[in-house]
């Protein structure tokens, strides 16, 4: 249905009542092969959540490692894009995410992405610390090589 809808010229990028919109919601919920439909069809990358973030952060945060490998790979996609939060995709993944396998994963798919690692949250604390502050010693290693 949502390939004939964007075919019918569905606008993907029309935002609801919670300033989502058919992009954001298939980025976040890990929709992978909707995410690059929509991406084929126009989606924007200035068109924010209410929590001011991309399709990349939720996507991060969630452990949705296909969807995160399709959008951390597409050309001008704002990778370090700084949520109301103060969190980037990759701080989000540290912050939100358990240190797990698919975590570990998405940490290097954004650095492999062009990521900031540097990037600190609202209080000055670094990707780094975060990883070393829970103990995420693969992730530590990822962020340190």
């Amino acid at each position: 249905m949502a390939t004939l809808l964007t075919e019918k010229g569905a606008d993907v990028n029309l935002q609801d009542n919670i300033q989502d919109s058919p992009f954001l919601y298939a980025g976040a919920s890990g929709q992978t092969e909707l995410v690059k439909l929509f991406l084929a069809h126009g989606a924007r990358f200035d068109v924010f959540n209410r929590y001011n973030g991309t399709a990349l952060i939720p996507a991060c945060e969630r452990g949705h490692v296909e969807t995160v490998r399709v959008l951390a790979n597409t050309k001008g996609f704002p990778v370090n894009h700084v949520n109301r939060l103060g969190w980037t995709a990759l701080m989000e993944a540290i912050v939100l995410g358990n240190g797990g396998k698919k975590y570990q994963e998405i940490v290097q798919l954004l650095k492999d992405g062009g990521a900031d690692l540097g990037i600190p949250d609202h209080d000055g604390v670094t990707p780094l610390q975060h990883a070393q502050n829970r103990g995420f010693t693969e992730i530590v290693r990822i962020l340190s090589k």
